[in-house]
């Protein structure tokens, strides 16, 4: 079910393979690249492991040292191939999933010395920033990522977040202006949903960033919610996005058309937020 009002994703990599970029599946393959993918294997599994074990201690012991192992392969590949980047960027990834920021930020830095066009370095290294407070050096390298690869929708999606997130880091004196917040923010969002509009987590968060923003296009955005609505393929995610509708149809001050959209939402489920709506109408709200 798609969340209400609220959809907020961490900066994480969605749906990135975990395979370096620059490795090769031909007969030119390398041993060191050979041994990467093996190691590249034997990570999924184990990360797929680990998310399985939930809180059985046994499975989380028998990971944590397998996990452990494959840290200290990952070690050996890079003392036998010190300027093999690709080395150093999954292992970076590896280890900013184990939640090591400093390792991962050590590792990717040198990934990025060695070579700077790899995307997903950057991108992982604006994750390591932004996860430690530091959202305007973690701007640039999700910057630097959407330029390299500026066919991956998680990119932008990476900046509208950033941008989002540490909204009041970027407004003020000498950054920006509320209205270039406004346009940078909302255009990354769009920029990823035009990239991948079959991928819910950017077209919602398209259509949600039009509450973010100080002089929305209330037309637009409900063309975007109704459009949303049009692929729903379940009855509680058709009414999610019809909360949406109304959310919209209460600000643009259509109320009657607001009142019919709610009078389709009945899943109880959503009661709650439905309600909060409700109340917004003119026969409600406060005086």
């Amino acid at each position: 079910m798609i969340a209400v009002f609220s959809v907020r994703f961490r900066l994480i990599v969605l749906g990135l393979a975990l395979a370096a970029p620059m490795l090769r599946a031909d007969d030119a393959e390398t041993m060191t690249e050979h041994s990467l993918r093996d190691i590249l294997a034997r990570q999924k599994v184990l990360l797929e492991d680990a998310a399985r074990a939930g809180d059985n201690r046994l499975d989380q012991d028998s990971v944590k040292t397998q996990l452990n192992s494959l840290s200290e392969e990952y070690k050996s590949l890079i003392a036998q191939s010190p300027d093999f980047a690709p080395a150093y960027a999954d292992y970076g990834y590896f280890l900013g999933k184990l939640h090591l920021e400093d390792e991962a930020m050590k590792i990717l830095l040198k990934a990025d010395q060695l070579d700077p066009t790899i995307p997903m370095v950057k991108n992982q290294l604006g994750n390591t920033l932004a996860e430690s407070g530091k959202p305007l050096d973690a701007l640039s390298y999700f910057q630097a990522a959407a330029r390299l690869n500026p066919g991956e929708p998680l990119y932008p999606y990476q900046i509208g977040t950033l941008l989002y997130e540490a909204r009041d880091t970027f407004l003020g004196p000498g950054r920006m202006s509320r209205q270039q917040w406004d346009q940078q923010m909302q255009s990354a969002f769009r920029t990823a949903a035009e990239l991948a509009p079959d991928r819910i987590e950017f077209t919602y968060r398209y259509a949600e960033s039009y509450f973010d923003v100080t002089a929305p296009d209330w037309n637009e955005a409900y063309g975007k919610w109704a459009a949303l609505e049009a692929k729903a393929t379940s009855p509680a995610d058709r009414q999610i996005l019809e909360l949406q509708e109304a959310r919209v149809r209460i600000y643009q001050g259509r109320i009657a058309d607001a009142r019919e959209i709610l009078a389709k939402v009945t899943d109880p489920d959503l009661a709650q937020q439905k309600q909060k709506l409700v109340a917004q109408l003119p026969e409600n709200a406060k005086k």
